[in-house]
């Protein structure tokens, strides 16, 4: 289980320098589209503008595309996606994590790799099609590639996930490592607020 638990910090890792990297796609999209708003009021009528509009504005969708799919297994990891904890706050921190695991092997898992299966073939369609964007000179298979790289890193993310949650089962990993439990976005800002002082 030691082995398993080291696994579980390696994967951790990797997918906190991948959200890194991928959090700097929110600057440059905001670059492009000031970029393309500037240039659609001052130079509408330039060649430039009109060649390179269409490309710009579909840039963005790739950019978004990273920020979401990249980031989705650290979003994960840190347990920050939409949960409903009506029904789950009323049971003790045990029964949670054993709906955790239930929920991680009868649904994220066949999801992800049913998305991820038919994400692959996709990509390779349009590799093979040399697909380009109808409004632009775009290629899209990078885009399309986003698809089973996100998903691929949610899958690896959540068999980190089970580890834990296995670990806490067998008193190796403490409940906070891997749950939240209740906050409230004050104590987030004081949080963030005190990690970003020095």
């Amino acid at each position: 289980m030691h082995g398993l638990l080291r696994l579980s910090d390696i994967i951790d890792r990797f997918n906190e320098k991948i959200a890194k990297v991928a959090q700097w796609t929110v600057l440059i999209a905001v670059l492009i589209c000031s970029l393309n708003a500037i240039l659609r009021k001052v130079f509408s009528s330039s060649t430039f503008f009109q060649t390179y509009s269409n490309t710009m504005f579909e840039s963005l969708f790739f950019f978004f595309g990273c920020m979401f799919l990249l980031g989705a297994a650290y979003t994960l990891k840190k347990d920050e996606h939409v949960r409903i904890d009506v029904l789950a706050s009323r049971y003790s921190e045990r029964a949670q994590v054993w709906g955790d695991i239930v929920g991680i092997l009868l649904f994220m898992f066949p999801t992800c790799i049913l998305i991820l299966w038919y994400s692959i073939g996709a990509v390779e369609q349009s590799i093979l099609s040399d697909e380009h964007s109808g409004n632009s000179p775009l290629v899209l298979w990078p885009f399309k590639l986003l698809i089973p790289l996100g998903f691929l890193m949610l899958l690896i993310q959540g068999f980190s996930e089970l580890i834990k949650r296995i670990g806490y089962l067998k008193g190796l990993v403490a409940y906070h490592e891997f749950r939240k439990g209740g906050h409230n976005p004050d104590d987030e800002v004081k949080a963030y607020i005190e990690a970003t002082k020095d």
